[in-house]
């Protein structure tokens, strides 16, 4: 489940900043290399944040 969320959250946040920056503005595609970059970094550190808070989140639901 936490997996499912996880991505949800991923690829909504790359959708809404794609369409701010059709939108609104150019500069909102530095969300999504900033995502980019964080699933990158998190694959080489085997580390996120985000996964970090979703166990914690997850973990209170019990």
């Amino acid at each position: 489940m936490k997996d499912r969320v996880f991505r949800a959250i991923v690829g909504t946040m790359v959708l809404v900043s794609i369409l701010l920056a059709y939108y609104v503005h150019i500069n909102w595609l530095l969300l999504t290399a900033f995502v980019g970059l964080n699933l990158l970094q998190s694959s080489i550190t085997k580390w996120c944040l985000l996964d970090d808070i979703l166990t914690k989140v997850f973990k209170m639901d019990n």
